[in-house]
């Protein structure tokens, strides 16, 4: 396989400059879940031009999309997120993720009909929290097949995924509002709920699992100090081991918004932002071609400490390696003692660090595709 991947690497770095470009592009126009109106057009017309087959608005979603090219019998997928975070733009580095799947689908694209390879480029919106590929997957996405790959941005390399499964919610109160001086006795205090609940799932944490996680935002408690809040909403989420701790789990946050709502008179509702997510199951030989390759192209893997802890960041491709084998590797972009989802991170996805992961990630998962097929060839 040594001629085909000297012909996927030269590819990638054929369109080197238009890859960088893209990534430059999605970072400096930053959009939410479900939003990627114009990632969503800016990310295929780069396959299209390479003579991929791109269906916009695939399977009904407005902002994913499937690019094809190759009719070969391995079917090879790509994932390309694009989504940013609310108010701190690519702070994941997802523009780097679009960039580099897309290079990888270039440099099996020169390769596919040597190698009877199907190469499939997913354009998959709301990672952050929408669900994009559980609702993919939902209408018949990833269907037979052999491998999905992507690599995503973190402090430094770390082949494994190993994320939490997650559940995201939206919380909200209902009470009653009153003059916080004059009428204070009319008042049902729909923020005070929120603090019942917070105080609660703070002690709770004292009986969770070492594996758990609980955190959220309140987003909105009231207008005015001297009104009593008759709302108030928040995003919660609620992170374990597994899909089969986090049901276990679950029941026992909810009863601690329950309390916010028993104390104070409020009614609740929680509204779940999407399905959960799953915890990853890595493919095991892919994930070890991915190593080797990685190491080729001169990277290094971190020791077990906390920079390298974004592997256990929960994420949707962990449905999808439910259903197909998968890996969803780290590389690194130079950016300690920054993390994903701060705005000094945002800062280092792009620059020269950024665009020799960009490019680097496009490589190795390339070569990984290539060596799924020898390994096809040889079984």
């Amino acid at each position: 396989m040594t001629g085909a991947k000297a012909a996927a690497r030269a590819a990638v770095d054929r369109a080197a400059d238009g890859l960088v470009a893209l990534s430059a592009e999605l970072h400096a126009h930053p959009e939410t879940a479900w939003e990627e109106h114009r990632a969503a057009t800016v990310v295929p017309e780069l396959l299209d031009r390479r003579g991929f087959a791109v269906t916009p608005s695939y399977l009904g979603l407005e902002t994913a999309f499937h690019a094809r090219y190759g009719s070969g019998p391995l079917r090879i997928a790509l994932c390309a997120e694009y989504d940013a975070l609310p108010g701190l733009g690519h702070a994941c580095g997802h523009n780097l993720i679009a960039a580099s799947s897309v290079g990888a689908a270039l440099g099996l694209a020169e390769v596919a009909d040597e190698l009877g390879l199907t190469v499939e480029v997913y354009g998959t919106p709301a990672e952050e929290g929408g669900g994009g590929k559980i609702e993919m997957l939902d209408r018949g996405a990833f269907r037979d097949v052999d491998l999905a790959m992507m690599v995503h941005p973190g402090p430094v390399d770390v082949a494994e995924a190993r994320p939490f499964a997650v559940s995201h919610s939206r919380v909200s109160y209902r009470g009653r509002a009153a003059h916080a001086a004059a009428y204070p006795e009319e008042g049902v205090n729909a923020a005070d709920a929120f603090t019942v609940a917070q105080v609660a799932i703070g002690l709770l944490r004292q009986q969770l699992p070492h594996s758990a996680r609980v955190h959220g935002i309140v987003t909105a408690a009231g207008t005015a100090p001297n009104a009593i809040p008759e709302d108030s909403s928040g995003r919660w989420y609620v992170r374990a081991e597994t899909l089969a701790e986090l049901a276990e789990i679950e029941p026992r946050v909810r009863r601690c918004f329950e309390a916010g709502a028993l104390a104070t008179g409020c009614t609740l509702e929680i509204e779940p932002e999407s399905r959960p997510y799953a915890e990853f199951r890595a493919d095991p030989t892919a994930l070890a071609h991915y190593r080797v390759n990685a190491v080729e192209l001169g990277r290094e893997f971190a020791p077990d400490g906390p920079a390298g802890r974004m592997n256990r960041a929960s994420t949707d491709m962990g449905n999808v390696s439910q259903v197909v084998p998968a890996i969803h590797p780290y590389i690194g972009i130079g950016s300690l003692p920054a993390t994903n989802h701060q705005r000094e991170f945002a800062a280092h996805c792009v620059g020269p660090d950024a665009e020799r992961a960009l490019l680097d990630g496009a490589v190795a998962l390339a070569w990984t595709g290539v060596d799924r097929a020898g390994q096809r060839d040889t079984a």
